[in-house]
């Protein structure tokens, strides 16, 4: 396959950015995305240019560090698949491919293809966690656990935090990824004691970050795992149960 790719490049953060046009030949149909932009990077290297900046890790859709913009569609038009799973056989010989990094303020760019994606640490950091005693593990059985709340757990569970759902919002909005976080926790016994806390914690810091959601569901189809909106729905009872009860512990206290 011959393929003509216009890629975003941009030397760092603050500095000006442009798309350069590449040609990307001999390329099996078999190779991933990202095998196809290795081969590109060592003729652009063997030609004495700057490679082409990308994240990557697992390349097995697992770690979230991939996201890119491929023709628009966050990971590519190919649904439930991250960029790094996605193969050259979706794209016809003689395609032009547009590669451009995730557009939210609050992943500024770095290089290139990679952007800072701090702000979901820091979101992870409010409470995305348990607290539990230190000592030996208990059986795996020992707590009883809802077959549905299990399932619903565990498919939230699923999220990698690559931001797709970020970048395919119109309004940059990270309420999937903070409600999945959010979710997977606050349904299992284990998250029970810190719920409305952690609850208050992570989408408070969130709002310090990114829009609003209102609903337009783009994040649930670009999301590489197929994560519901129901976890939005989820997050937003579990926050607004957390300020009653700030309310009415306030009213206790006065």
């Amino acid at each position: 396959m011959n393929l003509t790719l216009r890629v975003w490049r941009q030397a760092g953060p603050g500095v000006k950015g442009e798309f350069k046009t590449y040609e990307a030949k001999d390329i099996s149909p078999d190779a991933s995305f990202f095998e196809m932009l290795d081969e590109l990077n060592e003729r652009l290297n063997d030609q004495g240019e700057e490679p082409i900046a990308f994240d990557s890790d697992c390349r097995e859709g697992i770690c979230g560090t991939c996201g890119v913009m491929v023709n628009g569609y966050p990971h590519g038009p190919q649904s439930g698949t991250a960029t790094c799973q996605l193969h050259m056989r979706k794209f016809n010989d003689g395609d032009t491919i547009v590669v451009e990094p995730w557009r939210a303020v609050a992943f500024p760019v770095l290089k290139d293809l990679v952007v800072d994606r701090t702000p979901f640490d820091e979101i992870i950091q409010a409470g995305g966690y348990i607290s539990a005693n230190i000592g030996a593990a208990q059986d795996a059985n020992a707590i009883p656990v809802a077959k549905p709340a299990a399932e619903s757990s565990m498919d939230a569970a699923a999220c990698i935090g690559c931001a797709a759902c970020v970048a395919a919002c119109p309004n940059s909005a990270a309420n999937l990824f903070t409600g999945a976080k959010i979710a997977h926790l606050n349904l299992l016994p284990q998250g029970q004691p810190e719920r409305y806390l952690r609850t208050v914690a992570m989408v408070e810091t969130m709002e310090s970050y990114f829009g609003s959601c209102r609903n337009y569901g783009e994040c649930e189809t670009a999301c590489p795992k197929n994560i519901s909106i129901d976890v939005i729905a989820w997050m937003n009872r579990d926050y607004v149960a957390a300020q009653w009860k700030n309310l009415r512990k306030q009213g206790q206290q006065s």
